[in-house]
């Protein structure tokens, strides 16, 4: 196995922080910079905790960065992510020209994406959204702008970033279909060059496309390689144990995949069998975005890989999960899992005993 055996599409999402004095705008203009390309700003959407009674989480918009080549191809995205938190000095004092927006409801978020501008400095940006509610902006000394409706019920509010939350640093990159490990360090190389580096929460994400997936029985057996050896599996691949919103599925839902009714359905029963289980994306081995048909992202997600500065460490990480799902679409219905991960290591070509990912094709 090497990091050229991939033969998979597949979208990568890595976590990083940016140094002291830095943000994710830095590596997107110098992305742009290096190919001649373009950033543009755009609201990046997030859920947070809420501690308000009745509102258990809020829906904000945050600062993201396009980056784009000469023609206007997507190269990468410089977004925020709320699961990094322990890298960043909340005491600091905002960055000017840096802001989040709040709702309680996502649909109204959804409304302020459609009708603001993100490049927008705060004092002007919920404008549209006052006008659209015959509203005003009503200005905080604090600097918060809020906008209510004509009972007083707020529509949303604009406030600055808290300390350094510039700083944090989702690198997305759009799909690859060849030259994986090239295209991902031609990116993380600049990534390293500005002294970008591993949050004390941060993974590695990546997003294979689902389409080959698409069978009752390679779903069955995938998920029966990956519930068995899943404790081998995040010893391996050294899962980073800071890392936020992991874990198995709903054993029910587990179960269900087990079975010989399941194994056994066509791909449209089986996709409608699984919406009665309430699944997340936030597990180790994220299925919902699939079973769901996100016709955005129709991947199946591997969450449980730690950060990679490298693009030959992240391919190779891709292979190996790229060499599972060919041996679970192989399987036939009914087959048994690997009796062991040593066995599983060696129906995929690795040393039984090997211990962890990375060196392990040498």
């Amino acid at each position: 196995m090497s990091a050229n055996s991939i033969n998979w599409k597949i979208g990568v999402e890595i976590e990083l922080t940016a140094p002291p004095g830095k943000s994710r705008l830095d590596l997107a203009a110098a992305i742009a910079a290096e190919h001649s390309g373009t950033v543009r700003r755009f609201f990046h959407p997030q859920v947070e905790p809420s501690k308000v009674t009745g509102n258990p989480v809020f829906h904000n918009v945050t600062p993201g960065f396009a980056v784009l080549d000469a023609e206007g191809r997507l190269i990468a995205q410089c977004v925020d992510d709320l699961t990094l938190q322990a890298d960043f000095d909340k005491t600091s004092p905002p960055k000017k020209g840096w802001y989040r927006i709040v709702s309680d409801d996502a649909r109204l978020v959804q409304l302020i994406v459609q009708q603001c501008d993100a490049a927008d400095p705060l004092e002007h940006v919920l404008r549209p959204i006052a006008v659209l509610f015959g509203s005003r902006l009503e200005i905080s000394p604090a600097g918060m702008i809020r906008v209510a409706d004509h009972s007083g019920a707020p529509i949303a509010i604009a406030a600055p970033l808290p300390g350094e939350r510039e700083r944090p640093c989702e690198l997305i990159l759009p799909p690859i279909e060849s030259d994986h490990a090239a295209r991902i360090e031609s990116i993380l190389r600049i990534a390293r060059e500005l002294g970008f580096g591993i949050p004390r929460e941060g993974a590695t994400h990546i997003h294979f496309d689902a389409r080959p997936l698409e069978s009752a029985a390679a779903i069955a057996a995938l998920s029966r390689i990956l519930w068995q050896s899943s404790d081998d599996l995040l010893e391996f691949v050294q899962t980073n144990p800071h890392c936020r919103r992991l874990g198995n599925w709903p054993l029910d839902f587990y179960t269900w995949l087990q079975s010989v009714e399941f194994s056994r359905l066509e791909w449209s029963a089986a996709l409608e069998s699984c919406q009665r289980f309430e699944i997340s994306k936030y597990c180790n081995f994220n299925l919902k975005n699939m079973l769901n048909q996100n016709t955005d992202k129709y991947t199946f997600e591997v969450r449980i890989l730690p950060v990679y500065l490298h693009g030959q460490d992240v391919a190779l990480a891709a292979a190996f999960f790229a060499a599972i799902l060919r041996l679970a679409m192989a399987n036939p219905v009914g087959s048994d899992a690997p009796a062991d991960f040593n066995q599983l290591l060696g129906q995929l070509g690795l040393p039984p005993g090997s211990r962890t990912l990375k060196g392990s094709d040498n």
